[in-house]
C-alpha cells in the first residue's frame, strides 16, 4: 500500500507547531524551512496570526469527541482552504501536486497544508489517527503514523514514564 507522504509531513508539522507555538514570524519561517517547506514569500506578522488561527482550528480537530465531529471540523477547514489541486514544478523539485492557490501568503499556505494534509492522513490511515498523549500531565498532540494505529503517547519517553508509573503503582498495592 502506498501512503501519501504529503499528508504525513503536513500533519506532523501541524502537531509540532501546535505543541510548540512559534512566537515570531522569523521563528515560524525557520521552523517551516527546517521541516522542508519551501517558502516563496517572506513570513509576516499577519502570517503568524493566520498560522495561530490555523493551529487553533487544527487542535479542535485533534480534540473532537468522535469521528463525525472530527470530520465536520475538518470539512470546515477544507472549505475555508478550498482551491483546486494543481500540478506545479518549482525550485527544481520536479512536478508535484499543490492543494492551494498560487501566490498564497505563508499563513494561508499553512492553513491549507494543515487542512489537506490532515484530511489525507485521516482518510488514508483512519479517523482515529490524531490524539493527545495519554501520559499524565503531558497532553501533547500527535499524529499516529504507527503501523498498528494504536499510538497512545507522543513519544517513547512518555510511554516509558507512564509504564514505570503504572508498575510502581501496582508494586505499591501488593
Amino acid at each position: 500500500m502506498q501512503l501519501n507522504p504529503y499528508g504525513e509531513d503536513a500533519v506532523h508539522l501541524a502537531a509540532e507547531l501546535a505543541n510548540h507555538r512559534p512566537e515570531s514570524a522569523e521563528g515560524l519561517a525557520d521552523r517551516c524551512r527546517a521541516a522542508g517547506l519551501m517558502l516563496e514569500h517572506p513570513v509576516t506578522s499577519d502570517d503568524l496570526g493566520r498560522t495561530q488561527a490555523a493551529l487553533d482550528a487544527w487542535e479542535r480537530v485533534v480534540d473532537a469527541a468522535g469521528e463525525q465531529e472530527r470530520a465536520d471540523l475538518l470539512n470546515r477547514m477544507l472549505a475555508e482552504a478550498a482551491a483546486y489541486p494543481r500540478l506545479t514544478s518549482h525550485a527544481g523539485t520536479g512536478w508535484h501536486l499543490h492543494y492551494r492557490d498560487a501566490e498564497q501568503p505563508p499563513g494561508s499556505l499553512l492553513f491549507t497544508l494543515f487542512a489537506v494534509g490532515t484530511a489525507l492522513h485521516l482518510a488514508g490511515r483512519g479517523m482515529h489517527r490524531l490524539g493527545r498523549c495519554a501520559a499524565t500531565g503531558c497532553g501533547t498532540a500527535f499524529a499516529d503514523t504507527s503501523r498498528t494505529g494504536r499510538q497512545s503517547y507522543c513519544s517513547q519517553r512518555c510511554a516509558n514514564r507512564d509504564a514505570v508509573r503504572r508498575h510502581r503503582a501496582r508494586a505499591a498495592v501488593t
